[in-house]
């Protein structure tokens, strides 16, 4: 019996001073993407890192992911992107979303999907080498050549989604769809579904909810719980183990304060309050994560294809970002694995 074909396998980060070195060393392990999220008030800058990652790689691909557009003019998004293309060629992707800890820690909310429909058009014509109307005036991108990548800019788009009005979003103008559920059926879903995954690769004997694993994998935990309660309140995360303290203690912070506390550390480390929560929480790891051995994890991969999904982003998280990249690698059985010690 022939074993299921794997998705493409890649990489996410959230940004810091170190990822370049990180995405160099993604590329010696056969990761065919490397993505940076789009976070200001939590992360390294996604555009001076990936062009540094540029200047270091091959082939890889690059991009930030999701982007959040109320952050930035279209006009500075589709300089930066066709920027980027011209320092790597042919390996430029992105992604925009509605934006969480983007707009979250800045104390706003998510966007309307239709002030994201709008603003990708826009990024989308620029790329084209078209002209663009925003807040009532026409523009375009000027640059000459051997200043940014010529027009139209070879730069894959997708749009990040996880529910219907944001898939129709994609199916309109993205390339692809970024999202971190497994669509229910694979029929009718856009033929190019990135996967976000976290998690970590047990070692021999080592238990799920173990201070390693829970240091590699739990802020993905945490970031759940945080995602949980800012769309479903104290109903959704009551019911879940450590919920209710963890609610409490975060509604005791001063309202102009709360969404820093909500969202500290988000995909980056445990906060405050998630140290905590993880003492209950943590044997949802290799539940709600994929945590587990490397044979679970290549098992666990292989079932993704048939549910539609083509791409798996992973990201490495914890005090030791080398050995998460390399430990799922092997578990995925990239190419150069074998080749790094750790």
């Amino acid at each position: 019996m022939e074993e299921p074909a794997l998705p493409v396998i890649s990489c996410v980060f959230a940004p810091s001073l170190d990822t370049p070195a990180h995405i160099e060393l993604a590329e010696r392990l056969g990761y065919r993407r490397a993505w940076c999220y789009d976070s200001p008030a939590l992360c390294a800058d996604p555009w001076m890192v990936l062009a540094l990652a540029a200047g270091r790689t091959r082939a890889i691909g690059l991009g930030p992911a999701a982007l959040v557009p109320s952050l930035r003019h279209p006009v500075v998004t589709a300089a930066a992107l066709a920027t980027l293309a011209g320092l790597a060629p042919g390996r430029v992707s992105t992604a925009f979303g509605t934006g969480l800890t983007g707009r979250m820690l800045l104390g706003e909310r998510p966007m309307r999907w239709a002030a994201v429909e709008e603003y990708v058009a826009a990024v989308r014509a620029l790329l084209r080498g078209e002209e663009a109307s925003w807040n009532g005036s026409l523009v375009r991108l000027s640059q000459a050549a051997g200043f940014a990548a010529r027009r139209p800019a070879d730069v894959a788009v997708l749009i990040a989604a996880d529910g219907p009005r944001g898939r129709a979003v994609a199916a309109g103008l993205g390339d692809g769809v970024l999202t971190s559920r497994v669509p229910r059926e694979a029929a009718g879903q856009s033929p190019r579904q990135v996967l976000l995954t976290f998690g970590t690769v047990l070692d021999d004997g080592e238990d799920a909810a173990s201070p390693r694993a829970v240091a590699a994998a739990g802020p993905a935990l945490a970031a759940a719980y945080h995602a949980i309660y800012e769309s479903k309140g104290a109903g959704g995360v009551d019911e879940l183990p450590g919920g209710r303290q963890w609610r409490e203690a975060v509604e005791a912070v001063d309202a102009p304060r709360r969404h820093l506390a909500i969202h500290e550390g988000h995909l980056l480390a445990l906060g405050r309050h998630d140290e905590a929560l993880l003492a209950s929480a943590a044997p949802l790891l290799g539940k709600w994560t994929m945590t587990g051995t490397g044979a679970d994890i290549g098992t666990r991969l292989g079932a993704l294809t048939s549910a539609g999904i083509t791409e798996v982003a992973y990201q490495p998280m914890g005090p030791d970002i080398p050995r998460e990249l390399t430990a799922f690698a092997r578990a995925a059985g990239l190419a150069g694995a074998g080749q790094e010690s750790g």
